[in-house]
């Protein structure tokens, strides 16, 4: 429980108090509990959306349901994507890059890639089944964060900062524990969810690529950019044409 509590704490704002003088375990060995933790965001968010629907335009509740899925996890991911925005896209060296990556400044490019994220997600609910939220804003959450632990195993750009000390302390247990969080909720959406996870894979190797080429690794920013994609392309397998 003690992992599970570390997990939650990282990824939510809902603060989880353990017993006095019980010190939180290490990040990397909470990680197999993040699919679960991401799988618990999207349901109250797919729950908001839901009951939202029955008195309000699905515009509306689709932005409310938004702002409450990023609400509940402090913003984290996005805040990631937004700085890989301004140093990935940047024509500069890859230290210049990494430096933007720290400025805590937002630029052109990161501000772009919040609204048009932010956006999209918004539109692709909007455009759900309040009853299919049910399942598909679990499965996005949890298949968002659950491309944290392949993420761990990518070259660094750098030795130093979070996502450093979280890749050291991750394993190859906690990867499956985390698959088999993630594989009953990839059933229960059958071919949609299964669409979702090869989009989100493919996604996430793309990003991975991309971070070595123009980084030379990957960073804890990195991280939040693939747990944003990952979602999207969760919702993304949803909203298909040729789904039914």
């Amino acid at each position: 429980m003690n992992a599970l509590r570390t997990a939650f704490n990282f990824l939510t704002v809902i603060p989880w108090r353990g017993r006095p003088g019980q010190p939180p375990a290490p990040l990397g060995e909470s990680a197999g509990w993040f699919p679960l933790v991401g799988a618990l965001i999207g349901l109250l968010s797919g729950l908001a959306f839901y009951g939202l629907s029955f008195v309000l335009p699905p515009l509306a509740a689709a932005v409310l349901s938004v702002a409450l899925w990023v609400g509940l996890s402090g913003g984290l991911h996005l805040d990631g994507l937004a700085d890989c925005c301004d140093g990935m896209l940047a024509a500069v060296s890859s230290e210049r890059r990494l430096e933007i990556m720290k400025d805590p400044r937002l630029g052109t490019f990161g501000g772009l890639g919040l609204i048009l994220t932010v956006l999209l997600k918004i539109s692709l609910l909007t455009e759900l089944e309040p009853a299919a939220a049910l399942t598909a804003l679990p499965l996005a959450a949890a298949l968002g964060r659950w491309l944290l632990l392949p993420s761990a195993f990518q070259p660094l750009a750098r030795p130093g900062g979070m996502g450093a000390a979280f890749a050291a302390s991750v394993n190859r247990t906690g990867l499956l524990i985390g698959a088999l969080w993630l594989l009953p909720l990839t059933v229960l959406n059958g071919w949609r969810g299964l669409t979702g996870l090869l989009l989100a894979l493919a996604a996430a190797a793309l990003i991975w690529r991309a971070a070595k080429r123009r980084l030379g690794g990957v960073t804890g920013d990195v991280f939040g950019l693939v747990v944003e994609t990952g979602e999207l392309c969760a919702l993304l397998a949803f909203n298909l044409r040729w789904s039914v």
